[in-house]
This record gives C-alpha cells, sequence and structure tokens, in this order.
C-alpha cells in the first residue's frame, strides 16, 4: 500500500511549499486540493501547473487523487467546504458544481492524477425526498462522467455524514443507474464510522468499487470531527487487516484539514502512527 496525505491542511502554504514538506515527512503521495489556495481550477495558468509538475518531480512524490469535494474557492455563505451541492435546488449553483468538477477532471490529467473526489450529492433541503435528490445528482454527473472518461481520470463519489449518500448501501444503489468502470467510490473510513458503519465491516463488500481510501479517527461519539489517527476510536488495525485481505495496493490518503494550524506535525504523527500498525501486520508500505 502507499500513503499520501492532503493537502488540504496546509491551506496557510503554496501547494509547491506543501508538496515539498508533505515529500520531506516521508510520504510517497499527496492529494492535491482543486482549491484555493493551491490548484483552482478555473484560473489556474499553464505556468502554474507545470510548476506542480516539477515540485514533483523535484521531490519523487507522485498525485494520489485530486479533490474536488472542497470549494472555498466560493465563498457560499450557506457553508464554505461543499456548497453549491449537486442536489441545490437553483440549477444555477448546481451549474457551478458541475463546471468546476468538469475543470478539474481535466486539470487532474493535465498534471498526472489517477482519480479525483467529489461530493457525494448534497444536502437535501426540508422539501427535497433522497429519490428527488439522487435523479438530480444524476442528471448532473453525467456530463462529468463523459469528461472522466474522455480523459481517463476515475470519478470518485466520496460518501459524508448529512450529505445525500450517507451510507454505502445507499451509494451502491445510486451507481446501480450508472454503466461506466470511470466512475467508483472514495472510501472514507472515518465518514463510515460516523454513520454507524465500522469501516472493517464494509472492506470486503465495497472493495469492487473502491479506487482510493481516505483515512482519519473519529472520536468514540462518531461526530464528524477528523482526528489524527490513534486519536479516537476507529479500529485501524482491523481495517488495515481487511483492506490487506482484498489484495488492495493502491493509494491510502490521510486527511487532516482541521490541523491547518499545524499540519506537519500531524502529517508525522499519523505517518508514525499508520506505519507502525502496518508493521506489526506485517503490511508493506511504499
Amino acid at each position: 500500500m502507499k500513503l499520501a496525505f492532503s493537502s488540504n491542511a496546509y491551506m496557510h502554504f503554496s501547494i509547491e511549499d506543501t508538496i515539498r514538506k508533505i515529500a520531506e515527512l516521508g510520504y510517497s503521495g499527496i492529494e492535491v486540493l482543486a482549491d484555493v489556495p493551491h490548484a483552482w481550477p478555473s484560473f489556474l495558468l499553464e505556468e502554474r501547473k507545470q510548476s506542480i509538475r516539477d515540485q514533483l518531480g523535484e521531490h519523487g512524490l507522485q498525485i494520489a487523487n485530486v479533490n474536488a469535494f472542497m470549494m472555498n474557492a466560493v465563498g457560499d455563505p450557506r457553508q464554505p467546504y461543499w456548497h453549491p451541492g449537486w442536489t441545490d435546488p437553483d440549477p444555477h449553483y448546481r451549474a457551478i458544481r458541475r463546471e468546476h468538477t468538469i475543470r478539474a477532471l481535466e486539470m487532474a490529467k493535465e498534471i498526472g492524477a489517477p482519480n479525483l473526489t467529489t461530493e457525494p450529492g448534497g444536502l437535501l433541503t426540508d422539501e427535497q425526498t433522497w429519490a428527488e435528490g439522487a435523479d438530480l445528482f444524476y442528471e448532473e454527473l453525467m456530463p462529468c462522467i463523459e469528461v472522466a472518461e474522455r480523459v481517463g481520470v476515475a470519478l470518485l463519489i466520496e460518501p459524508e455524514p448529512e450529505l445525500l449518500i450517507e451510507k454505502f448501501d445507499q451509494y451502491l444503489e445510486f451507481v446501480e443507474r450508472i454503466d461506466s468502470p470511470i466512475v467508483g467510490l472514495n472510501f472514507d473510513i472515518g465518514h463510515a464510522y460516523c454513520v454507524g458503519e465500522d469501516p472493517q465491516d464494509w472492506v470486503e463488500k465495497m472493495a469492487p468499487h473502491t479506487k482510493h481510501y481516505h483515512f482519519e479517527d473519529i472520536a468514540d461519539t462518531r461526530v464528524h470531527k477528523h482526528l489524527i489517527p490513534g486519536h479516537g476510536a476507529v479500529d485501524f488495525a482491523a481495517t488495515l487487516q481487511a483492506i490487506d485481505a482484498t489484495g488492495y495496493d493502491g493509494w491510502i490518503t490521510v486527511e487532516l484539514y482541521p490541523y491547518i494550524d499545524n499540519p506537519d506535525d500531524a502529517a508525522r504523527e499519523a505517518r508514525d502512527y499508520l506505519t507502525a500498525v502496518m508493521a506489526t501486520l506485517g503490511i508493506d508500505v511504499e
């Protein structure tokens, strides 16, 4: 397995400095945030893309994933991280999410990323049923799937507490209508734990869909707040053992965006903890 760290913990640093720091901390990969201040696709000039490629090469770092979930650049007052959403009743807001995703897919191809993660629908209003939200998500996602197939970048849906697709059975129900191998699952173990689905119990079932993992810890309250692995109640040994049993040899990205005031220490502690657990289980870490 390969360990990466998400750049969304380095919001106070340029993407170039972030690449250098993550490499120096011993990670072999980085998840690039398709958002300010790192790689907001709508105004990322070719010079900036080349700078990212150059820094990756200089520091021997690979891109594990592009995070197109967060949209701080829009500055939506309702929720700055993941609004506008796929299921927003206003088609103009949905268009912002759709066009951002299309641009992010094209950017991902240009900087050498294998896949991209997006939100699982959006926050439903009191007037929307789940089926209505799923229909909107499907309609808006289809043009993005066409782009993903054209550029060869996997489009991964990431279940999230409180959004349209929270649980794995909901994901499976939704993707039944999509006939494309380019669509897959970003399995976030903390999100699963938050909604009462202990990740080790779902790894095998979801393995045919899983193309990337997010790791973070969650307190035993199951409240959605990302913690450094080892600080909460997620059973990392059982989860890693289950993942290893599926033969997965891809990327695990540690996502610790709440630690923007001290990302280096959070990234270092997370890597030390996870590599120690993996060593105990006999799992090789690239």
